[in-house]
């Protein structure tokens, strides 16, 4: 029976990188990929001739695919079996997967479940306030396999926070959950130095 796999860490630990990576050994064995990414993150996106947004899922290494884009309300086991209708899915795997609503992860826990294809989903554990993201939270809560892919804070300790930063580099504690952007705005911490910069701004 196949799984429903959280790969989480903080940012800049190489999980978009795995994914594509993962996606990679799928589809070199001849299988195919639904490789998906909720619209909240629109970093790498584009517009092409038509006007049509492209969705892009791009690590910080370099290596880059496109995606198709879920929508916040979208139905993703109904999407699945509309997709499926026209051609085979051996695999789904999901970028910036904290960005689900719960009822999505509980979607891919049925796909999962019942129609026997493995779903990975990547994401970050937790927000600039350590607090968890809703679709990080139900996958702590439902995944059948959960493992961290670790990264270091410059003092050379496990980064766990995802550090929200101004222009001037110090550290932002207030604000709305999501807020994206990239090293412009965030740095990978390990708790210790993240309390220790803001004690001393």
């Amino acid at each position: 029976m196949s799984k429903l796999y959280f790969r989480f860490g903080a940012m800049a630990s190489s999980k978009t990188a795995n994914a594509l990576m993962t996606r990679f050994n799928y589809e070199e064995k001849g299988h195919h990929v639904w490789l998906i990414k909720p619209d909240l993150d629109n970093r790498d996106d584009y517009t092409d001739e038509n006007g049509k947004r492209v969705t892009v899922v791009k690590s910080r290494i370099g290596l880059s695919a496109v995606a198709d884009v879920i929508k916040r309300d979208e139905n993703l086991f109904e999407t699945y079996k509309k997709l499926t209708a026209l051609s085979t899915i051996d695999a789904i795997i999901c970028d910036e997967c904290q960005f689900l609503t719960a009822a999505q992860v509980d979607q891919m826990k049925y796909i999962a479940e019942f129609c026997d294809i493995p779903v990975l989903c990547f994401g970050l554990r937790s927000d600039f306030q350590t607090k968890l993201f809703e679709g990080s939270r139900r996958l702590f809560e439902i995944a059948d396999s959960i493992n961290e892919i670790k990264s270091v804070c410059t003092c050379g300790k496990k980064a766990i926070v995802n550090a929200r930063i101004n222009a001037n580099g110090d550290i932002i504690t207030e604000g709305e959950q999501i807020e994206i952007g990239g090293n412009d705005k965030y740095v990978s911490m390990c708790w210790g130095c993240w309390q220790t910069k803001i004690k001393n701004q």
